[in-house]
């Protein structure tokens, strides 16, 4: 009688057919643990064993929107409590930014979850050292053979019955596969001498050849090349120009072209007479001069242009454009204002161009008639 501990009872089937019986047979007669295994992929062989789906797939579903959950919470927390910006116009609450985000978490949190998930709860992480491996039974299904491996662990296992219940399914080589004595009696140390030792000089040597590539591989020929470019980098000396200064001057007399200079920086009043809308209130150019309000005008004039800032607290409440004074001003005075900036107000003409600026005083002057309604606009 042997000392070895048993592992299953193995049977070989010369086709496919032959298998799928045997899967069949093995799980009606109330068998849980055991498994098949074939050359090649046999289409139908899940459902003859009743392997029940994967589980694998509610941790990817379950973690991922937490993921979802967590990230959207962050960034809402950070965007309204920790760090708000409020500037052109942009909610508290940013959805179509936070996307990126959210996508990267989610993905990210999923897939390692999955992974994680898999080797430790479902696999029980691979065994290298299976007592099936190196056995005539694996070397004969990896070829050309069919094979069922059922466990001793087997709440119905029976050495004997198994054996007997092979033979009725007309199974080859009917035999007994034990633990080896080395897989036993050895207990594997994590934190032996030696594999600690292996550690720490895989990340001495990997320290060491990070700060080479990094600090030396990168400034040799030729891969110091990037570094040393023949351009200018800004308030850099220069030693090609007779002035010393890198950053050169436009040519004097001459304008970039669709810059052309505003020339009633100052004087409001020239502009009031000689600065005329051309633009029509279509549809189209109230709803751009409305997305460019919205985003430039909004945070301290308000969306209805009252002088509610969103910005109370930081910067001094500018003043209403639903005010008679702005109400009766020409178009030229408010684009001159957007242009060349008034009291704590800065110009806005870097981040408008002159059409979108007369687009904005069209969507203004439609708030303004908005919000001060005459009778004969009811008729």
């Amino acid at each position: 009688m042997t000392d070895k501990i048993l592992y299953s009872v193995t049977g070989l089937f010369n086709n496919p057919d032959d298998i799928i019986n045997a899967a069949e047979q093995s799980a009606k007669a109330g068998y849980k643990k055991y498994d098949i295994n074939t050359p090649y992929p046999v289409h139908g062989l899940s459902k003859a064993m009743r392997i029940p789906s994967s589980k694998l797939g509610y941790v990817a579903l379950f973690i991922g929107l937490g993921g979802v959950l967590f990230a959207v919470l962050a960034m809402s927390w950070i965007a309204i409590f920790e760090y708000p910006i409020v500037v052109g116009g942009k909610p508290f609450f940013s959805l179509p930014a936070f996307i990126p985000i959210t996508f990267e978490v989610t993905v990210l949190s999923a897939s390692i979850a999955t992974v994680v998930a898999m080797l430790f709860f479902f696999f029980k992480l691979p065994n290298i050292s299976h007592p099936l491996h190196d056995t005539d039974y694996m070397k004969s299904v990896s070829v050309d053979k069919f094979g069922i491996s059922i466990q001793a662990d087997d709440p119905l296992f029976n050495e004997e019955q198994v054996k007997h219940f092979l033979n009725t399914l007309k199974a080859e080589k009917v035999t007994s596969v034990y633990y080896d004595d080395e897989e036993v009696n050895t207990k594997h140390k994590v934190f032996e001498p030696k594999f600690i030792m292996f550690l720490i000089v895989v990340a001495v040597l990997n320290s060491v050849a990070v700060y080479f590539i990094y600090n030396k591989l990168l400034y040799m020929e030729p891969f110091n090349w990037m570094v040393h470019q023949f351009k200018m980098k800004g308030q850099q000396e220069s030693t090609f120009f007779v002035d010393g200064f890198g950053m050169r001057q436009p040519v004097e007399g001459t304008v970039s072209r669709g810059n052309l200079p505003y020339l009633y920086t100052n004087n409001q009043a020239e502009a009031s007479v000689n600065m005329i809308n051309s633009l029509l209130p279509s549809k189209a150019n109230l709803e751009k001069g409305q997305k460019k309000y919205n985003t430039f005008c909004s945070p301290c004039h308000g969306y209805f242009g009252k002088g509610d800032s969103r910005l109370r607290g930081q910067f001094p409440a500018p003043p209403s454009l639903q005010s008679e004074k702005v109400r009766n001003w020409k178009d030229g005075d408010i684009f001159h204002v957007i242009t060349a900036g008034q009291n704590v107000m800065p110009s806005y003409a870097s981040q408008l161009t002159a059409e979108e600026r007369w687009q904005v005083i069209l969507y203004i002057r439609a708030l303004q008639r908005s919000q001060n309604a005459r009778e004969t606009d009811l008729q």
